[in-house]
């Protein structure tokens, strides 16, 4: 008798062993600071992602580990996936179990998540007591990842979250494409437009830039990104805010920029606005000469990196077409994309936007 207890006693062992081996994921570790300086102890093989909040979910698509995400939150499933390229180049996402409520300020559902079983927790906009809390509740390690200021432009805050994931995920080579791709086309688009002086610019606005939904001509923004990249004159600068700004109709006037870009997810509202008050928008010189131009929105959900680049070219080419002889902007749209996330989709977002335009009808 004891010799069975000893001997099922020694098999037992063994198959415990056995079945640790199989799940190394229990036994081996690695801690990473996150974002918010957080210290987060992940396994060495992620296979199974959630992600959660504004633009988490598109670092992972340029990282190319799709295949890991088992969950994803409801805005990505029930918004239109027009305005963010990553969701347009991979609808298979929509057949994925809803892990929580996206938007500005998500809502993680830690029941839901649990249910996925994921290794890993990728979240944005959410603070260190959130992230704490969720961790806590799902069991599940929480990193934080960054884009700094919402709607704004930050390379070195994504550039480091691309880094981050990627060495969490295995694809560090891949994070220093991603972060290489993004390095080379600013240093061209740079390259290419500024040694033009100041009086040799024309001077340039953009309005119906979206902010938490869509916005009207008094939407835009300081510094932005792709006015920025080829050293663009934006009247807007001298307000001296961080991102995005709410003007009024008479500062325009006052302005009275030579050229004026309008994001084409507020468009619907300019053209609205401009059956109302038309007397304002003629007293406009842009609208008098017919300089006005139509942009892809990229605030959407967060900033969508490939749809700045492709805007910057598509406004360098009409600022400077003589610096951007040699770009197709809406080839070069297209590249961009194929890069970041997989597939063409310029012809999808010109089909429901508009695309790079000159609106000269009203």
């Amino acid at each position: 008798m004891r010799k069975i207890i000893f001997l099922t006693l020694i098999i037992l062992l063994l198959l415990s062993g056995c079945a640790q081996n199989e799940n190394p994921k229990t036994q081996n570790t690695v801690k990473v600071t996150d974002m918010l300086g957080r210290s987060v102890e992940v396994s060495e093989n992620v296979d199974r992602i959630v992600c959660i909040g504004p633009g988490a979910l598109r670092l992972i698509v340029y990282l190319t580990a799709v295949d890991k995400v088992v969950g994803v939150e409801s805005a990505e499933k029930d918004w239109s996936p027009y305005g963010r390229p990553y969701r347009i180049a991979h609808p298979e996402l929509a057949n994925l179990p809803t892990i929580g409520q996206g938007g500005p300020n998500p809502v993680p559902h830690p029941e839901e998540i649990i249910k996925v079983n994921p290794d890993i927790i990728f979240a944005t906009y959410i603070d260190a007591q959130q992230a704490d809390d969720l961790q806590q509740k799902t069991g599940v390690p929480v990193v934080v990842l960054s884009y700094g200021q919402l709607a704004t432009f930050e390379n070195e805050e994504i550039f480091t979250s691309l880094r981050l994931a990627g060495k969490i995920l295995g694809k560090e080579k891949r994070a220093e494409e991603v972060v290489e791709f993004i390095q080379n086309i600013v240093t061209d688009l740079n390259s290419r437009t500024s040694d033009i002086s100041d009086n040799e610019k024309p001077t340039v606005y953009v309005g119906g830039i979206g902010y938490k939904g869509q916005q009207g001509i008094e939407s835009t923004e300081c510094n932005f990104p792709p006015f920025v990249m080829v050293n663009a004159m934006n009247v807007v600068d001298e307000v001296n805010k961080p991102g995005h700004v709410f003007i009024d109709k008479e500062k325009l006037l006052e302005w009275n920029p030579d050229i004026i870009f309008i994001d084409e997810n507020g468009l619907a509202l300019v053209k609205s606005d401009y059956e109302e008050n038309s007397e304002f928008y003629n007293s406009l010189n842009a609208f008098k000469n017919h300089n006005v131009y139509g942009i892809l929105p990229f605030n959407y959900y967060t900033t969508n990196i490939g749809t700045a680049l492709a805007d910057a070219y598509y406004i360098g080419k009409v600022l400077y077409p003589d610096r951007f002889a040699d770009i197709d902007p809406e080839q070069k749209a297209d590249e961009i994309f194929k890069f970041l996330v997989g597939e063409q989709v310029y012809k999808e977002m010109k089909n429901v936007y508009g695309g790079f335009i000159r609106l000269n009808e009203w």
